[in-house]
């Protein structure tokens, strides 16, 4: 199964490291190879939300994701969408945004020597929208968690109220909204208010009509499991896979939005962002994703979900904060892993001290000869 899963994407690891390597000497194949690896240990948080997601769609579906999926997130998010930013933003055509990333000033400087900024200052300068926008979008993902009554709860002390208080209709977006309206207030900059709402806004809006449309055609039908043995959630297909389709990739988005604007601390080379993170770094994250849900870790390992969750959380927060203060991309990254390490563990102790009990149950219902 490993191989059959992972194969793919060591396959791809190859060929981006060779076409690295022949684009840019031993430097490029050294930052393709980073940023890989970057991508890959700041995105655990995201392969386990998009396996929640993904085991309840049907095999082809997931084979949609782990091929289709790609090329959205390899040329759509790592590619396409850093010199949209800066279409819009510089008023540049698509050929002139491309050609200014591939022909940066001397030493990377900021500016070129006519002062005119360099593609890795305009979307510097786009970062505040950004961070609004996919901040929002994860912020109402965490909320609507949080805010949700559940029969198995990790952090009992604080979800079991939250989701008391989640009995509030609506509750998640008053939250959302009221974060986002202090955010613009306090943290960004006077011209840029107006901008963080407009992004903020459109953020909400994203996740609530991805999320409702995923909704209207989920419906939770069982089949009877085989010899009669217990029933399983029907695969989604059809209409219903396609909106989890889309919803997987917005929050793909979402999350690579701090990925490409922290790549450029390392490049600003179009060509190698688009080699290491959407290549090789997002292929691993989606081999990771499909690994997950056919090994039934997410069942085995309750907690994982709650943990990647609280890590979306942390993720968001993290957006909306950088908007006015920096932040350095591995407190990211480690808040992220220090989650999901905590859940893992916190399911691993509670599998070994739920064996002790099954043991004992069999034993009193075991039938005295």
């Amino acid at each position: 199964m490993i191989t059959r899963i992972f194969g793919l994407s060591i396959a791809i690891t190859v060929v981006s490291l060779v076409v690295a390597y022949l684009y840019g000497g031993l430097t490029a194949l050294a930052l393709c190879a980073i940023l890989g690896i970057l991508e890959v240990s700041l995105s655990f948080d995201n392969a386990v939300i998009n396996a929640t997601v993904l085991e309840r769609m049907s095999e082809f579906w997931q084979r949609i994701f782990l091929t289709v999926g790609v090329l959205i997130a390899v040329f759509g998010m790592r590619l396409i969408f850093p010199l949209a930013i800066v279409w819009v933003t510089a008023g540049l055509n698509p050929v002139q945004a491309f050609d200014l990333a591939l022909n940066p000033p001397a030493n990377d400087a900021p500016t070129f020597p006519d002062g005119s900024p360099s593609y890795e200052t305009l979307l510097t300068d786009a970062h505040p929208q950004i961070a609004a926008f996919g901040g929002m979008f994860l912020a109402l993902l965490f909320l609507n968690f949080i805010f949700e009554e559940r029969d198995i709860t990790w952090l009992s002390w604080l979800e079991k109220p939250l989701a008391k208080a989640g009995k509030l209709d609506m509750l998640s977006v008053v939250v959302a909204g009221t974060g986002l309206v202090l955010v613009a207030e306090f943290l960004a900059d006077s011209e840029d208010r107006s901008t963080v709402l407009l992004a903020g806004l459109l953020g909400m809006i994203v996740y609530i009509l991805v999320d409702g449309l995923g909704s209207m055609f989920h419906t939770e039908e069982f089949e009877e499991g085989p010899q009669g043995g217990p029933s399983t959630l029907v695969k989604a297909t059809g209409k219903a896979a396609f909106f989890l389709f889309l919803y997987l990739e917005v929050l793909d988005a979402s999350f690579s939005f701090d990925g490409v604007i922290g790549a450029f601390a390392i490049t600003s080379d179009p060509i190698i962002i688009a080699l290491g993170l959407g290549l090789i770094g997002a292929m691993f994250v989606r081999s990771i994703t499909v690994y997950l849900v056919r090994q039934g870790t997410l069942s085995d390992y309750v907690y994982l979900e709650h943990g990647a969750h609280w890590a979306i959380g942390a993720l968001a927060t993290i957006l909306l904060v950088s908007i006015g203060v920096h932040v350095n991309e591995l407190i990211t990254g480690l808040i992220g892993v220090a989650f999901i390490g905590a859940a893992l563990v916190s399911s691993v102790l509670r599998n070994r001290k739920a064996e002790p009990d099954a043991v004992e149950d069999a034993k009193e219902s075991a039938p005295v000869s």
